[in-house]
């Protein structure tokens, strides 16, 4: 009974996954303008009286962090054998970041492939990235450094 419902749904409103305009079915990209209401998934309002829930949320921040787990996975293999606290924190930016954005440290993952921690955290610390996030930073860098979180 319930598929019948949830195809019957997706099959009225669609699956979109970026945010659109409920109005005109556009996307909403930097500078559109916004008829209706940002919309995602399949009719979730994203303005007020709509927006997500605290459990949709906790459900996308999961889904999320498995996605970076597998890209952190595939760049250093062996990195979560070494020590959690360190592979967390190649976790959490690539969850900042998106994983093209950590491949992008690659003498900071070259150290850590060959656990020299410290090069590790300095090379995060010698980033743009450290620029624009200096306390996210400074603290991951001392979680990579230490190998606690």
């Amino acid at each position: 009974m319930m598929d019948d419902l949830y195809d019957r749904l997706i099959e009225h409103e669609d699956i979109r996954t970026t945010v659109y305009d409920d109005a005109t079915g556009k996307p909403i990209t930097k500078g559109s303008n916004v008829i209706g209401n940002p919309t995602i998934g399949v009719g979730t309002l994203l303005s007020a009286p709509g927006g997500i829930t605290e459990d949709e949320a906790h459900l996308l921040l999961r889904n999320r962090v498995n996605i970076a787990i597998a890209g952190v996975q595939r760049l250093v293999p062996d990195v979560r054998a070494a020590n959690d606290a360190r592979f967390d924190v190649l976790v959490e930016m690539a969850f900042q970041m998106g994983i093209d954005g950590l491949a992008k440290f690659t003498n900071t993952l070259q150290a850590v492939r060959e656990k020299r921690w410290g090069d590790a955290a300095d090379g995060m610390l010698a980033s743009l990235w450290a620029q624009q996030t200096p306390s996210r930073a400074q603290a991951l860098a001392a979680i990579m450094r230490s190998g606690q979180a």
